[in-house]
């Protein structure tokens, strides 16, 4: 996060893209844009576009990292070299690594892994369009993505972030929001139950501000799981008519 003399919300708590501090951004979702993989999704939320796919479950190559009791699920994370302003490397950077490997993690705490052992689920996440809190959007549209694999869940995963900027707790941090706030943290929870699945925080919050940013991304996250349940029904509904 940078430092900056931009104002991110004026006095009337109205931010630059026209927000108040508790509303999301557009959000569209679309289940079944990858003819080629098991399941996937498509999201926009602002200016973010990505798509997730997910392959299998299948038989995993090399066989000896099979997992006898359960799947192994594997996860990639990847910006494309033209999702932001200034072109990024086309290799698999560390950030990427990481990302990658925190939302495995809360990918695995939602799938019945125990029902397919020795296999493989691979999900990928590519990010086609950036423009802050990726990470969340790309973690909601893999949810779809397994739910439209087949794949037994729990429920699905529901995520979104929130931030700090100029003094206040905002929900959906947007690109500028994410560079130049004072916080962001993202948040996935398993709708159903409130279980929180992906917890992080960026920058500092007071006590408040942070009881305050949790409440407010638990309910962004129910209004996010709506959404989703809308694009699978849409998508099976689709099918049932033969379109």
């Amino acid at each position: 996060m940078k430092q900056t003399n931009l104002k991110l919300i004026d006095e009337n708590g109205i931010r630059l893209d026209g927000r108040k501090p508790d509303q999301l951004r557009p959000i569209r979702l679309e289940v079944g844009v990858v003819k080629n993989a098991s399941g996937s999704a498509y999201i926009e939320q602002g200016k973010n576009k990505i798509i997730a796919a997910v392959y299998g479950p299948r038989e995993l190559h090399p066989r000896h990292l099979a997992i006898p009791n359960r799947a192994a699920i594997r996860c990639r994370y990847r910006m494309a070299p033209f999702s932001t302003d200034t072109r990024k490397n086309s290799w698999f950077t560390r950030r990427e690594q990481e990302l990658s490997m925190v939302l495995r993690e809360a990918l695995e705490s939602v799938v019945f892994s125990d029902l397919y052992p020795r296999v493989a689920i691979d999900v990928f996440i590519e990010v086609l369009q950036s423009d802050g809190s990726t990470r969340v959007a790309g973690l909601t549209a893999a949810a779809l993505a397994l739910a439209d694999a087949g794949v037994s869940i729990k429920d699905l995963v529901s995520a979104c972030s929130v931030g700090k900027v100029n003094g206040q707790v905002v929900l959906d941090v947007d690109g500028n929001e994410d560079q130049y706030g004072e916080a962001d943290m993202p948040v996935a929870i398993l709708p159903s139950t409130s279980e929180i699945v992906l917890h992080q925080l960026n920058g500092s919050l007071s006590a408040e501000e942070f009881d305050r940013g949790l409440d407010l991304a638990v309910e962004g996250c129910k209004k996010i799981y709506e959404l989703q349940k809308e694009a699978l029904k849409k998508k099976f509904e689709n099918v049932k008519e033969g379109v």
